[in-house]
C-alpha cells in the first residue's frame, strides 16, 4: 500500500517531471504551500505509475499544476493542500490499476484525472473503490472502463437501453464502446450476431471511382469499426465470426428489407444519414436485439439543406421510453490531450455569431 506523509519541510530534491533542467528554480518568496511524499512497494507497479520517462507523472503535473519529483519509489508532490491532495489520490488510484497488471496508457491516466476532480474531496478516498468508480465492460480479452462521466453514464445506458444514441465529438469513445459492449453481449452468446453499418457518404469522396464491388468499396470507411475489434477480441474469433457471418459489415444500403433478431447493431456515423434512413434502419430492430447509434452532429457530409437524420431523430426520440440519449462534449475527448482542444476551439467558433460586412 501506497505510504504518505505531509508537510515534509526536510524533502530532498529529487529528478524533475516534466520541467526543463535549465529551467531557473520558483521564486523564494513564492513557496509551495504544501508538499506530500507518497512512498510505493511494489517496483513493477510503481515503475508503471511513472511511465516511460515519467510521462505520466508529467501529464498530471501539467493537469493539477503541481510540481512532482520522484526518486526511486518516492513521489513527493509540492502544491497547494487541494491540489497535493487530489494528486496523492490519483497516483493511488493509478497504482492500484498498476499492482493488477495493467499497462497504464495516457488515457488511464486522464480518466483517473477525471475521476478523482469529479468526486472531490467531500469524502475519505479508497483506493480500491477508485477502481469501480466508473462502469467497465468485461472482455476476455481485457476490460474496457468508462474513462470520464459521460463515458460511464453511456455505459450504464447500453446496459439497461435496448436502443441507445451516444451523440458527440470525435475523439470521446462512442464507437468503441459500443463495439466492446456488442462484443460483450457476443461473448458471453446473449446475441447471436454483431452487425455494423455506416452510411456510405464521406467528406465528398463518391464510391464509383473506388474499384471492386459494393462490399469492396465501403469497407475502407468501416476500417475504424474492424480496427475496434481486433483490438478488443482475440483475432482469430474476429476472422472466424466474420467467415461464418456472426459479425456482418453491412452498408446501410443492405439493411432495408432486414428484420434484425438476437443481434448487436451498430450505426457508425449517423449523422451522414438521411431522414428515411435512419427512419428505415431504427425498424429493424428485432425481438432480443439491441441498437446503438453513434455519431458527430458537427461532421455532416450530407449535400446542403440535406436534413441529418441523426439530429432528427435524437429530437423525435428524446424522452421516448426505452431509448437512452447520451451527449458527449470536447471535455470527453479521450484521445491526444491536443485533440480535446482542437474541438474546443471548433465548437467556440460555431457558436460565435458570424461577422463581416453588410
Amino acid at each position: 500500500m501506497p505510504k504518505s506523509a505531509s508537510d515534509s519541510p526536510t524533502l530532498a530534491p529529487g529528478r524533475k517531471i516534466g520541467r526543463d533542467k535549465n529551467e531557473a528554480p520558483p521564486q523564494a518568496e513564492t513557496p509551495p504551500e504544501t508538499q506530500v511524499v507518497v512512498a510505493f512497494d511494489d517496483n513493477r507497479a510503481a515503475s508503471a505509475l511513472v511511465g516511460p520517462y515519467g510521462q505520466n507523472l508529467a501529464l498530471i503535473e501539467r493537469r493539477l499544476g503541481v510540481v512532482i519529483d520522484q526518486r526511486g519509489n518516492h513521489i513527493a508532490i509540492a502544491g497547494s493542500r487541494d491540489t497535493c491532495d487530489a494528486t496523492r489520490r490519483i497516483l493511488e488510484s493509478l497504482y492500484a490499476l498498476a499492482l493488477q497488471g495493467r499497462e497504464l496508457a495516457q488515457g488511464d491516466v486522464d480518466g483517473a484525472i477525471r475521476a478523482i476532480l469529479a468526486q472531490g474531496s467531500l469524502f475519505d478516498f479508497d483506493s480500491k473503490a477508485a477502481k469501480t468508480a466508473f462502469d467497465e465492460i468485461n472482455l476476455r480479452k481485457r476490460p474496457v472502463r468508462a474513462r470520464t462521466a459521460a463515458q460511464d453514464s453511456y455505459i450504464r445506458a447500453l446496459k439497461r437501453h435496448e436502443m441507445v444514441f451516444g451523440i458527440g465529438p470525435a475523439g470521446t469513445g462512442k464507437t468503441w464502446l459500443a463495439v466492446a459492449y456488442a462484443a460483450q453481449l457476443f461473448e458471453r452468446k446473449d446475441v447471436d450476431r454483431i452487425i455494423l453499418s455506416r452510411p456510405a457518404v464521406e467528406a465528398g469522396e463518391r464510391l464509383g471511382f473506388l474499384p471492386g464491388d459494393m462490399r469492396e468499396k465501403v469497407d475502407p470507411y468501416l476500417r475504424p469499426i474492424y480496427d475496434a475489434l481486433y483490438d478488443l477480441m482475440d483475432s482469430r474469433i474476429v476472422e472466424r465470426a466474420l467467415q461464418t457471418g456472426e459479425i456482418e459489415i453491412a452498408p446501410l444500403a443492405f439493411m432495408r428489407g432486414r428484420t434484425l433478431t438476437n443481434a448487436v447493431i451498430i450505426l457508425d456515423e449517423a449523422q451522414n444519414t438521411t431522414s428515411m434512413q435512419m427512419k428505415m434502419f431504427l425498424t429493424r430492430l428485432g425481438e432480443n436485439s439491441r441498437m446503438i447509434i453513434t455519431g458527430d452532429p458537427s461532421q455532416v457530409d450530407l449535400p446542403n439543406g440535406q436534413t441529418s437524420g441523426l439530429a432528427e431523430a435524437a429530437k423525435l426520440l428524446d424522452g421516448v421510453e426505452g431509448i437512452a440519449q447520451v451527449r458527449f462534449t470536447a471535455e470527453d475527448v479521450i484521445r491526444h490531450e491536443l485533440v480535446a482542444r482542437v474541438v474546443a476551439a471548433y465548437e467556440a467558433s460555431a457558436q460565435r455569431p458570424a461577422t463581416g460586412k453588410t
